[in-house]
């Protein structure tokens, strides 16, 4: 049920319960001889109205409810326990208990036929009352407690998905820097092996020597225009870094090397050539073999960790297992490296999976087909 639904339910139940009232105020009023019977009930309407309607709740129908139980007595009371009600759930229980005691405190000297003070009523007189000011306090404290609990879990919604975009934006802008890195590599080699050539134009046709001039200067303004373009995207912050140490340079067998000096067990089998993958791939292995390191690490220490990578054709494979081990408690982490890994795969049309395998291990693998595989599906297709 929805909280709209709720809300509509819980006026229709008031309303009903208002009726109830007004009706047993009629029937009350017959049972003392009937002699009132158009005024209580012209009364209680009034009062049933001020309950009813939200602007007149506070503070008239207090008021109201207050003088007319305390002038009519008996047939009034269950209307004043639905005010009391009213201020208990608001928060007001002094008022609450205000409007008690000058309620029955002037109904000592009101009609006496349904006074407040008989023997045969005095007991629910005060009874009825402390009843709806108890039941009202803890229905408040219980809805304001739902209301708090429902606003901390939609700020932790929004938080986590404010979390999960963070992760996919930083994971895009690391792709795009590491491009960055090796179209700039590929374009300085280009431009560095036509401007050699160019400066042998003298042996070579005035063709080729145009065209490797024009090759030059293309790759030039094309290296140049990269890194506007893409030079923000590195971590103006972030302490500098060799080259050997960006994952362009490094494959996943140092990664295993430096995990194993760290005492990690790594079992790494490898099928293919690095080489036989394109380079985002690459890219993409070594950040998922790094992310499942480090949560093997954090969550199964001591635990002997399973690598096994595919480079051939026609897509490139990846899986990292890993049995249950001794969580460590001295690691902190985001808690969003698998956002990050999934938005990567997803760039390169691949799937990332990541859960339990039975017996307490868990798995992490992924499959990226290569560019020719896409290409002939497409054609398929």
């Amino acid at each position: 049920m929805s909280s709209r639904e709720g809300r509509r339910w819980a006026t229709y139940g008031r309303g009903a319960v208002v009726a109830l009232c007004v009706l047993g105020a009629a029937l009350n009023d017959m049972a003392f001889e009937g002699r009132y019977l158009a005024p209580v009930i012209i009364t209680a309407l009034v009062c049933g109205t001020a309950l009813l309607v939200p602007r007149l709740r506070w503070p008239i129908a207090p008021l109201l409810v207050t003088v007319a139980t305390a002038w009519w007595g008996w047939p009034l009371l269950p209307m004043l326990a639905v005010a009391l009600f009213d201020l208990a759930v608001d928060r007001r229980a002094r008022v609450a208990v205000g409007c008690t005691v000058a309620a029955l405190g002037a109904n000592l000297l009101s009609y006496r036929a349904t006074s407040l003070w008989t023997a045969q009523s005095y007991a629910s007189t005060l009874l009825l009352p402390v009843l709806a000011v108890l039941v009202g306090l803890w229905l408040g404290s219980r809805r304001r407690l739902l209301l708090a609990l429902a606003a901390d879990v939609e700020h932790l919604s929004v938080e986590a998905q404010l979390r999960e975009d963070a992760a996919r934006i930083a994971e895009r802008s690391r792709i795009a820097a590491e491009m960055h890195d090796v179209l700039a590599h590929r374009l300085s080699l280009i431009a560095l092996h036509t401007g050699v050539l160019a400066t042998k134009s003298d042996t070579l046709p005035a063709p080729v020597a145009e065209r490797l001039g024009l090759l030059r200067t293309t790759s030039v303004e094309a290296l140049t225009d990269l890194r506007d373009v893409l030079g923000v995207l590195h971590d103006s912050d972030a302490a500098p870094t060799s080259a050997a140490l960006t994952p362009v340079m490094r494959e996943v067998g140092e990664l295993a090397d430096e995990a194993r000096a760290a005492g990690q067990h790594i079992e790494l089998t490898t099928d293919g050539l690095p080489e036989q993958a394109p380079t985002t791939h690459r890219l993409a292995v070594y950040r998922i073999v790094q992310e499942a390191l480090t949560n093997a690490r954090k969550h199964a220490d001591g635990a002997v960790v399973t690598v096994r990578i595919d480079y051939r054709p026609p897509a490139t494979l990846v899986e990292v297992t890993n049995p249950p081990g001794t969580p460590r408690t001295d690691t902190v982490g985001s808690g969003y490296g698998l956002v990050g890994l999934r938005e990567r795969v997803t760039t390169l049309s691949g799937r990332l999976t990541a859960g339990p395998a039975g017996a307490g291990s868990w798995r992490l693998a992924a499959r990226i087909p290569h560019p020719a595989a896409l290409e002939q599906n497409g054609t398929r297709t």
